[in-house]
Formats: structure tokens, C-alpha cells, sequence
């Protein structure tokens, strides 16, 4: 290329991965939300930590399901407007939970209340939006799975999709701000007066009307809905920006495409063969389903995620519940959780390129080491009594540790399945990681509810770090990417 072409090719590739995860983060936060306002739903309705964790289990399959069905059409289409159609419709589906109560309420004429009969049916539309919400949800990554590795060399794809994958932390972090710290904290109406309010939320929560959790919840009476409405109308401006900011190839652009070479950062002036449907079907038939190292990240990626998911969702819950923490300080959990993670999604990149020579797979090992040491840690001080203040941090240096993982282990994929099949590779990978909400949400939500409790939860969760830790071994000696072959 000239000296002008890759001065551009540079610009596109940095604003593509800015793109890519502005839009991420947008959906993020119409995503995430959901864990904040679960305490608000049992309180004011009486919906139970098993039906929130089925509804999660539910939404999350399918959005695994949906992340692999978009993996295969990622690889397809103009990454582009397949991200921003995803982002419009999930948008929609947010403003309208938050108005749910009031849709049940229009079209049965069942006032809004804790009673069975408007319960359920707010539950199911509940369910039905959130399902659609997480379905669309699942055309948020698999784009970028397609579009970063057109834009970046594999020698440098484990420090710039750690960047990347940094999107994660800041749309949960954002999200845990706004809905968890403000929204829920400081919206809503006060119904603290209302004895009858007060006695149903008691009721509701099991606790005595003195509990500090149910005061907290009286205080903020809707506040929930408000924690759909605000960030869907966030993201609806966030259509518009990332249509703006984002093209798709190279190619669109007027660049020549990425080289196939495994350690060229040059790029290809030769004209790009188009490939027929066929060929590319069996290009991926070839790389992605009959790989075995995808499989093997697709099940190690099932752990990282149930550790994952089972801090982001239920860390607020247990530490509001558990330890008496304020609202605030539960939100913070998150935050810190996610500040933490972006620092070790950055570390885990850097180390992989420079220390292992883009061989992501050794990072993954050490991080879910410390991952697991970091939770039996949690348990010995939450049994020893500790200051809430100190398991926030202990889960937030679970979080430093996870990230790595979650952050590399599509870029392994997307080297050993390459950049023409690296979407749909991801996209089977979180299908199978998305399946984790079995475990995480309808599983652990049982756990919680029974005898078993919380420390149940943080037990098997020491578990899932083990058996997730032992995969990435037979990987050590593996080769950083395929396009050699």
C-alpha cells in the first residue's frame, strides 16, 4: 500500500474498533440493566428468585442460540446494519418493559399490584420482551466478531480485541451507575408512610418491616421501570451514532483487504477472489465445525461465563440480602467488578502478544488459577464475617481474573478459525457459552432459595473455575493461529 492508503487503513481500523464498541456498549446497557431491578420486582410484585432466574435462564439461551445463528449470517452480510438493526429493535423492546405495568393493566383492566392474577401476566409479558430484547441482543457481537479481524493482523489481535472487549466493562459499569446507583437509589416514589405497601413488600421479601431492605424498597416504589425507560432512550440515540461511525470491510472503504499471511501486517494490493456460497460453507464446515479446538474454547467459555454471569447477577442481590448493603454499595459491586475487569482485559491482551507471542491460550490458564483463588478467598472471609466493603473487592479481583478469559478466548477463535470464518466461530462459541444461564440463573437461583443459600452458590462456583482452569491446559502447546494451514 502507499504511505496515503495505510495512513487511512490505519484511521479506519481505530474507528471501527471505537464503532464497534460504542454500539456494544449501548446494547450493554439496555442488557445489564436487568440484574438492578430484580430486587425492585420481588419487592413490589412478589416474583420469585427462581422465576427471575428462569426468565434469565430463558433469555440467555436464546441469546446464545441467536449469537450462533447471527455467527453464521455475520459472515454473510454488511457487518454494519446487521449490529444497528440489532440495536434498534432490542431498544423498542427496553422502553416497553418499562412501561409493562401499564400495557397489563390497558389491556386487561387488572390493576398494577402484587396480586396473583396481574402477577402473572405481567410476568409473562415480562419474559416475552426480555426474550426478544436478548434474540436481538445477539446481533450485537457477532458483527464485530466479523468486522475487528478484517480490520487487525492476528499478531496484534489479543491487544486491540482486549481493547475491545473492554466495551463489556464499560456498558456494565454504565449501566450499573445509572440504573443501579442512581435509578434505583434515587427514583421511584416513596411509599416509606404506606404501612400497607410496607407490609406487602415484607411479605414479599420475607423480612420483618423493620429490615433495612425493605425500607430501602418502599422508598423507591417503581423505580424499577425507570431503569428500562432512561437506558432505552439512551440507546436509541445510540442507533443513529453507530450507523454513523461504522462501514464494514476494508474493501467498502476502498482499501485493500487484510493478507491471509499469520504475522503480515502489510496488506494484500491483489484483487480479493470472490468466493461462492458453497465455498465459504465449506471453508467453515472445515474450520469451525469440525475444529476441535473451537469446541474446546466453546466448553471452556461455559465456565468463564457462569462465573461471570453469577457475579454480575446475583453479586447486587446477595450483598444487598446477605450483608444489609446499601443499595449504592451493591450497585458499586458491579462497577468495581467491571473497572477491575477492563484492567485485566488489558493485561491479559498485552501479555499474550508480548510475553506468550499471541499464544492467548497460557494467559487463560493463569487467570482462571487466580479466578478460583480469588472466590475461595470470598468464601473465607464472607463465613469469617468480613466488612462488605472487602468482598466487594475480593469479587472485583475475581472479575481482573475472569476478564482475561472472556476477552481471548474469541480471540484464539477467531485466529484458528480465521478471519473469513472468525464470526461464526464466535457465534458457536456463544451459543455454547449462553447456555451457562442454566447454571448461573435458573440453577443458582435454586441454590439460593434453598437450603443450601448463598454459600452454596459461591461453592459451586469454586467448581466451575477448577474444571474451567483444567481445560486450557492441553492448549499450552498450541499454535497462536491457522492460517498457516
Amino acid at each position: 500500500m502507499t504511505a496515503e492508503q495505510q495512513k487511512k487503513f490505519k484511521y479506519w481500523q481505530w474507528r471501527t474498533i471505537a464503532g464497534t464498541m460504542i454500539g456494544y456498549i449501548f446494547f450493554y446497557l439496555i442488557r445489564k440493566n436487568f440484574s438492578f431491578l430484580m430486587p425492585g420486582l420481588t419487592a413490589e410484585f412478589g416474583i420469585s428468585k427462581t422465576s427471575l432466574g428462569a426468565v434469565i435462564t430463558a433469555a440467555g439461551f436464546l441469546y446464545g442460540l441467536s449469537k450462533l445463528l447471527n455467527g453464521m449470517l455475520a459472515d454473510r452480510i454488511n457487518g454494519r446494519w446487521h449490529m444497528v438493526t440489532g440495536l434498534a429493535v432490542s431498544t423498542v423492546t427496553a422502553i416497553l418493559i418499562g412501561f409493562g405495568a401499564e400495557i397489563i393493566t390497558a389491556l386487561t383492566g387488572v390493576p398494577a399490584g402484587s396480586t396473583p392474577e396481574f402477577v402473572g401476566k405481567f410476568t409473562i409479558l415480562l419474559s416475552a420482551l426480555w426474550i426478544v430484547n436478548n434474540i436481538f441482543q445477539g446481533c450485537g457481537f457477532p458483527p464485530c466478531s466479523r468486522l475487528i479481524p478484517r480490520w487487525v493482523p492476528s499478531n496484534e489481535l489479543s491487544t486491540k480485541m482486549s481493547i475491545w472487549n473492554t466495551s463489556h466493562s464499560i456498558g456494565a459499569g454504565l449501566a450499573g451507575l445509572l440504573c443501579g446507583t442512581f435509578i434505583m437509589s434515587y427514583m421511584g416514589v416513596d411509599m416509606s408512610g404506606d404501612p400497607e405497601m410496607v407490609a406487602t413488600i415484607a411479605t414479599n421479601l420475607g423480612k420483618d418491616i423493620t429490615d433495612p431492605a425493605v425500607i430501602s424498597a418502599a422508598e423507591h416504589v417503581g423505580a424499577w421501570k425507570w431503569a428500562f425507560i432512561i437506558p432505552g432512550l439512551i440507546a436509541a440515540a445510540g442507533v443513529f451514532i453507530t450507523a454513523a461511525i461504522l462501514r464494514d470491510t476494508p474493501k467498502s472503504v476502498g482499501l485493500p483487504e487484510l493478507s491471509e499471511e499469520s504475522n503480515s501486517n502489510s496488506n494484500s494490493n491483489e484483487p480479493v477472489k470472490e468466493e461462492s456460497q458453497a465455498e465459504i460453507s465449506a471453508f467453515i464446515r472445515e474450520h469451525v465445525w469440525k475444529n476441535p479446538v473451537i469446541w474446546a474454547l466453546a466448553l471452556a467459555d461455559f465456565f468463564v461465563y457462569i462465573i461471570r454471569f453469577a457475579v454480575l447477577d446475583w453479586g447486587p442481590t446477595f450483598l444487598r440480602e446477605h450483608c444489609s448493603m446499601s443499595p449504592e454499595w451493591a450497585a458499586m459491586t458491579v462497577i468495581i467488578f467491571e473497572l477491575f475487569g477492563v484492567v485485566g482485559m488489558l493485561a491479559a491482551g498485552w501479555i499474550s502478544d508480548k510475553v506468550f507471542n499471541g499464544r492467548a491460550a497460557r494467559t487463560c490458564f493463569f487467570c482462571m488459577v487466580g479466578a478460583l483463588l480469588a472466590i475461595i478467598g470470598f468464601i473465607t472471609l464472607q463465613t469469617s464475617g468480613a466488612s462488605p466493603v472487602l468482598l466487594l473487592f475480593v469479587l472485583a479481583l475475581a472479575g481482573m481474573f475472569i476478564y482475561g478469559p472472556q476477552a481471548l478466548i474469541g480471540v484464539i477463535a477467531s485466529n484458528h478459525a480465521t478471519r473469513k470464518a472468525s464470526a461464526t466461530a464466535n457465534g458457536l462459541i456463544g451459543f455454547v457459552s449462553y447456555i451457562s444461564p442454566i447454571v448461573s440463573g435458573l440453577g443458582f437461583g435454586i441454590i439460593a432459595d434453598s437450603k443450601f443459600g448463598w454459600h452454596g452458590v459461591f461453592v459451586a462456583m469454586v467448581v466451575m473455575a477448577i474444571i474451567g482452569a483444567l481445560i486450557f491446559v492441553p492448549m499450552w502447546k498450541m499454535k497462536r493461529d491457522a492460517y498457516e494451514e
